[in-house]
């Protein structure tokens, strides 16, 4: 649906303003590459605070404490 929803959007910009319609289209690729790094750096610090949480709670586990189960 987000994908259909951004077709509209881009073929309605393409309409009104064909050369602004061009530009994203050859800037995404490129702000997609730039971001890349980023994306990398916030997947390594959740794996980095999901390893901390572990050891932190490592203790507790032995001991027998589960967590609660989501209620939904």
């Amino acid at each position: 649906m987000n994908t259909l929803f951004l077709l509209v959007a881009w073929c309605l910009l393409l309409v009104l303003c064909w050369p602004l319609a061009l530009l994203a289209l050859v800037a995404w690729p490129v702000f997609y590459l730039l971001s890349l790094p980023f994306r990398l750096v916030g997947i390594t610090f959740s794996a980095l605070f999901a390893l901390l949480h572990a050891l932190l709670m490592l203790p507790a586990r032995l001991l027998g404490w589960r967590p609660r189960p989501a209620v939904a």
